[in-house]
């Protein structure tokens, strides 16, 4: 008997439930294994059907990394229809480990499809010992339905700190007001991760800067014993865009103790502000940093997209490469410069690059000529 027949005598036994369950399953899962994609199709439509039966074989198909890959897809995907912690669990352990795109997609939607009937099995396990409270908390940072804020909310302060990390990263994608407060809260936390995350968060809430004061709160984590928060602050400002936020990522680039490392985030986060003043911050650095943070500001300012500091921009460069300091010399800062320009374009922009274009040095005028192409000109 081939499979299309095969297929046809499943359908007719579903419908007509004149078979045994068993039997049922185990057609239904060499379909599953031998089928072709419209064939496997069909039988993940029907399977569910046959009720929680099924549950254990298609959790050890989707679980057996051996199992080719769109195999194991319509094993999640009919598991999909079921509210079973089990397969709560099963998904969310996969979603940490696999790299399989598709299935890790097929899990995510999964796990968002159970949506709230999930949430209430999770929530069982927020009581349980610690490893059920991490993976627990990780199914509901999948689903991100709003109904997950209460039950998360319970382990905000969770001993373990990944916990506290999941559980604050879950809660930022939601943008409500009530929240803030613990994301400030977590700012003050002893482990580093999940100062990290309260960061993030905040950097993602400009609208509210002003309402909590989310500056003056970020601010001293500019100064934090870990550079990793000091730069992540950085960036967090430079996404706020404030005045206030550039004046405060000014400062911490003139300092001379500051890291080089630190630097480059500071600059990072003042090029995403499109902000004028931000760009005369950048502009004085050029003027005395060294030859690798100079080359990130040159190609920063490239990517300048607001008509507003494009030509701000334009005429920073110039200027600096006018200025005829020993820095300006270098093959690669022509070549950074020449780049840039040719991102911004323009006509100042242009008639840099066609003197950079007669530089006696070949890879400077290459570039040169690369940037007039960008710039339009042939």
């Amino acid at each position: 008997m081939n499979n299309d027949d095969a297929l046809q005598n499943f359908k007719t036994a579903i419908y007509s439930n004149n078979n045994e369950d068993y039997d049922l399953i185990k057609l239904g899962l060499f379909l599953l294994e031998s089928g072709d994609f419209q064939q496997r199709w069909e039988v993940a439509k029907l399977l569910p059907k046959l009720g929680e039966k099924i549950i254990t074989p298609l959790l050890n198909i989707l679980e057996n990394e051996k199992i080719d890959i769109e195999h194991r897809w319509f094993a999640a995907r009919i598991l999909s229809d079921f509210n079973d912690i089990k397969i709560i669990i099963s998904f969310t352990r996969l979603l940490q480990t696999t790299e399989e795109e598709e299935l890790s997609t097929i899990l995510a939607e999964g796990l968002g499809k159970m949506g709230i009937s999930a949430i209430n099995s999770l929530e069982t396990l927020l009581e349980k010992d610690e490893s059920s409270r991490l993976l627990a908390v990780k199914a509901l940072g999948q689903i991100r339905h709003s109904e997950t804020i209460k039950p998360v909310l319970k382990v905000v302060n969770d001993p373990n700190p990944e916990i506290r990390a999941i559980a604050l990263e879950c809660l930022g994608s939601f943008h409500r007001k009530e929240l803030i407060p613990i994301f400030i809260q977590a700012l003050n936390d002893p482990v580093s991760t999940v100062r990290k995350e309260a960061i993030i968060i905040l950097g993602m809430q400009s609208e509210l800067t002003t309402e909590f004061n989310i500056i003056q709160s970020l601010k001293p984590l500019l100064y934090d014993i870990k550079l990793s928060i000091c730069q992540e602050t950085a960036l967090s400002l430079g996404r706020i865009k404030s005045d206030e936020a550039i004046e405060e990522l000014g400062i911490i680039l003139n300092k001379e103790t500051t890291p080089i490392e630190l630097k480059k985030a500071v600059i990072q986060g003042l090029s995403w502000t499109e902000s004028p003043q931000a760009l005369i911050n950048l502009k004085q650095a050029l003027s005395r940093e060294n030859l690798e943070v100079c080359l990130i500001i040159i190609r920063l300012l490239g990517t300048q997209k607001s008509d507003i500091v494009r030509h701000q921009a334009t005429q920073i460069l110039i200027d600096f490469l006018a200025s005829n300091t020993p820095i300006t010399q270098q093959p690669k800062i022509k070549q950074e410069i020449a780049v840039s320009l040719g991102e911004l374009g323009g006509k100042t922009a242009i008639n840099c690059l066609e003197k950079l274009a007669n530089d006696p040095n070949k890879s400077v005028k290459l570039h040169a000529i690369a940037g007039l192409k960008k710039a339009g000109i042939k």
